[in-house]
């Protein structure tokens, strides 16, 4: 099963996509159109419907959040169809250049993304009446970069978000680094939140605050059963109560709570100082 969905959002256009072998997709990704502009692609296994939505479209860029396959899956395709550039990150121009693997489930729900000629973001991005800023803000991915509308009080947050109480974290996120993240990027002036997954058109700037504040709390709940004497494997099982059984088994563990919890361990233990890795691209 295919879900294509539009999402109006005054002068933003949003386009959910899903895609299912048997019954209703399980997870789905926004790419959004803003001017001539295109933010993230969608995934590969929706081509044909991407380049439908495209093809009478005009279109100066694509702005890519991060190489993540259902960011990316389209990005070659989108920039043969309609001879334009796309644009990300250095660690994102590299990973397109010379592709990356995916794991089993990833190629399941979105399909692997195609090598692509990307090139490095300019300082400001024009869109007619728009300019978009590119922002380094790592965790989620090391190339991971969101983009701010500052005069409309926008921000395209790739998967910064995805929501204010999270359930479980990818194997190769970084925690301490999306926390800094946050900090930095909640000192920003926006109000609306672009997230490619869960956006918010309005108080984006208080559901992002309410992450931080989760994550935080989170933290301090690891670290006080590590200062109580609990080994790691005991505080997972302590927790085991909050995972996603789903999700841990669709994603061979590669995506859960345990990784959270794992990742929450490593950033107490590192005592991460909050020095400031958003910077301008």
């Amino acid at each position: 099963m295919k879900l294509c969905k539009i999402h109006k959002f005054g002068d933003i256009t949003g386009y959910e996509l899903g895609y299912a072998y048997i019954g209703k997709p399980y997870m789905t990704t926004i790419f959004y159109s803003i001017g001539n502009i295109l933010v993230d692609t969608g995934l590969s296994h929706m081509r044909k419907e991407v380049l439908e939505i495209v093809r009478n479209k005009k279109m100066d860029c694509v702005l890519l959040t991060h190489h993540h396959e259902d960011h990316s899956g389209n990005v070659a395709a989108i920039m043969k169809e309609k001879q334009v550039p796309a644009y990300g990150h250095p660690k994102t121009i590299e990973k397109m250049r010379e592709g990356f693997n995916i794991l089993m489930y990833q190629h399941l729900i979105w399909g692997k993304a195609e090598t692509a000629n990307i090139l490095p973001f300019l300082p400001v991005i024009e869109t007619g009446e728009f300019s978009l800023i590119p922002i380094h803000a790592p965790g989620h991915s090391k190339d991971h970069t969101i983009f701010l509308e500052k005069n409309r009080g926008w921000l395209f947050s790739g998967d910064l978000y995805l929501g204010s109480k999270i359930k479980y974290f990818r194997a190769d996120e970084n925690l301490s680094d999306t926390l800094n993240s946050l900090r930095e990027v909640l000192k920003l002036d926006f109000d609306a939140l672009f997230c490619a997954h869960n956006p918010r058109e309005h108080d984006g700037h208080l559901a992002l605050q309410m992450k931080l504040e989760y994550l935080g709390n989170f933290c301090g709940e690891i670290e006080h059963l590590l200062k109580s004497g609990l080994s790691q494997k005991e505080i997972i099982k302590k927790m085991s109560k909050n995972e996603v059984r789903f999700v841990k088994m669709l994603t061979f563990g590669n995506v859960s709570f345990e990784q959270m919890v794992r990742k929450t361990i490593q950033c107490v233990n590192l005592k991460s100082d909050s020095s400031s890795t958003l910077k301008l691209i």
